[in-house]
């Protein structure tokens, strides 16, 4: 019989810790629900402590989400484990995450605290938390740089108080497949009640090795439950990706022999809606979900997969999402054609009357672009959600001229709080022209970091999608905006980046 392995998804948590990466609400539901088509055991849905959005999002989640475990994290303290508890009150399965740090580095520098008063602390936390939660998960964080000793001493006592999950994190990226599996191996064999928890990997990519530690702490370290997000998405250079580790799981099962709840169909319209959402590009050349993940540019390679695809294919295309029929909708399709696709894509809208502004959204595009493909129809849906927003600024109109040997310029017609401005410029190119006219009315003082262009489909056509990322006062936002014209596209995306530096939102960093 074969073990079953848990997939845990904290793409809510650990991925929206990326700089510029936050998400609404809405957001975070509109994903938390793709996860659940796709079977994820467990989703973490937040930080239920560390704001009243957080906390809000979480219990939307938990009243929301019936099939997955929902998950909040909070620190080793009484007040975050209350208001971890009262947010997921509404979940038909929930479970606390608490941490404490226990590396020597972490324990003296950051919490300044003594070994003996971190094995209190996370003592009394479990303790605190198993009053009021079922289902406990307990993290050292920083972990792998921990003495071995002393995280033996602290497991094997939080285990006593109730902890159900024990989670060792590799915080910072630190760990080497082989040694990180060992090291999870001799922690299940020297803690006496080891047996008495399901154990668990969270590895982050610094050297590019979170997978490999991930799987490696499943193979060599007998862990069940692997921590993992969308795209790998998370600070620095990310966490595990989940696509990554199940095709892993998937494809080897002859050397893991580890059963998954995961229905893998759904990875790429997962990893698409999170892309979209947050503005992190799929580069093309990723594993699973990149653009070219199933393309063959050499000759002999095409040869080999039109004769036999697994000459060179160790996973089919469709298993995951892709799929062979690109085009899928036109000017003439009607409503319910466009609310087919939606389902076959794992879209869901919540009402009629967004179903409908979506629909109308779709027409428009396809008066525009004789071919509508999946990407596009995922690309207005989002438009759509940040349209029912009520924000700041919003797009309405733009004029721009660009000649050779003239200096290009735009005149851009926004809404701030409901009323419409014009303001123009003239910039490097057609798109810092518009970007600037829409600055010069903002004054935010944001600086732009980040300006990204990527074609939504491979086609002249193509829908551009924009990401912007803006820095201002130390907060690091991104705005997305999706448009057949680029600079349309552009200078949606900087407002939508502006509606986020106004939200002023709270982020608190939490474990690695």
């Amino acid at each position: 019989m074969a073990d079953q392995l848990i997939i845990f998804d904290t793409t809510l948590r650990d991925g929206e810790q990326s700089p510029g990466a936050s998400m609404t609400k809405d957001e975070k539901l509109r994903i938390a629900r793709q996860l659940e088509r796709l079977k994820v055991d467990v989703i973490e849905a937040g930080f239920a402590a560390s704001s009243n959005g957080d906390f809000d999002a979480v219990q939307l989640i938990a009243n929301s989400i019936k099939d997955a475990t929902i998950c909040s994290l909070s620190r080793a303290n009484d007040r975050d484990i209350s208001r971890a508890a009262e947010a997921l009150k509404g979940a038909n399965r929930a479970r606390i995450h608490t941490f404490i740090a226990t590396s020597a580095l972490h324990m003296e520098k950051k919490l300044r605290m003594s070994p003996e008063q971190v094995l209190e602390q996370a003592k009394q936390s479990v303790r605190f938390a198993r009053n009021l939660c079922a289902d406990i998960e307990f993290s050292p964080e920083d972990g792998y740089r921990s003495d071995m000793d002393f995280l033996c001493r602290v497991i094997e006592a939080v285990i006593n108080e109730g902890a159900t999950t024990i989670n060792v994190p590799d915080t910072v990226g630190y760990a080497i497949p082989e040694l990180y599996g060992n090291f999870i191996k001799t922690l299940r064999e020297r803690v006496p009640n080891s047996d008495k928890a399901i154990w668990s990997v969270h590895c982050h990519n610094d050297l590019g090795m979170a997978v490999a530690n991930s799987l490696a702490g499943v193979k060599i370290g007998g862990a069940r439950q692997i921590e993992c997000t969308i795209n790998g998405l998370g600070e620095r250079a990310g966490n595990c990706a989940l696509e990554e580790v199940v095709m892993a799981v998937k494809t080897r099962r002859d050397y893991f022999n580890l059963d998954l709840n995961i229905d893998a169909q759904h990875i790429l319209a997962a990893s698409r809606m999170v892309s979209q959402i947050t503005g992190f590009v799929v580069q093309p050349n990723k594993a699973v979900v990149g653009a070219n993940a199933f393309a063959h540019a050499s000759g002999i390679h095409q040869d080999g997969v039109l004769k036999a695809r697994d000459t060179y294919e160790i996973m089919r295309a469709e298993d995951v999402g892709w799929s062979a029929n690109k085009i899928v909708l036109g000017k003439l399709s009607g409503r319910n054609a466009f609310k087919q696709r939606l389902q076959e894509l794992g879209v869901s809208l919540e009402s009629e009357v967004e179903t409908n502004a979506a629909f109308a959204r779709f027409k428009e595009l396809a008066d525009r672009k004789s071919e509508i493909f999946d990407e596009d129809i995922l690309a207005l849906v989002n438009d759509e959600s940040l349209a029912n927003v009520q924000e700041q600024y919003g797009f309405v109109s733009l004029v721009q001229h660009s000649e050779t040997g003239e200096r290009p310029y735009a005149r851009v017609v926004f809404t701030v709080d409901g009323k419409e401005v014009t303001s123009e410029a003239e910039g490097n190119g057609p798109v810092d022209a518009s970007l600037k006219a829409i600055e010069a009315h903002a004054q935010s003082g944001a600086e732009m970091v980040l300006y990204s262009v990527n074609a939504i489909s491979g086609s002249t056509e193509s829908q551009g999608e924009v990401t912007v990322r803006l820095q201002n006062s130390g907060r690091v936002v991104n705005g997305v905006g999706a448009d057949p014209d680029i600079v349309v596209a552009s200078a949606k995306a900087y407002l939508h980046a502006l509606n986020k530096l106004h939200s002023k939102a709270e982020r608190v960093a939490a474990q690695g």
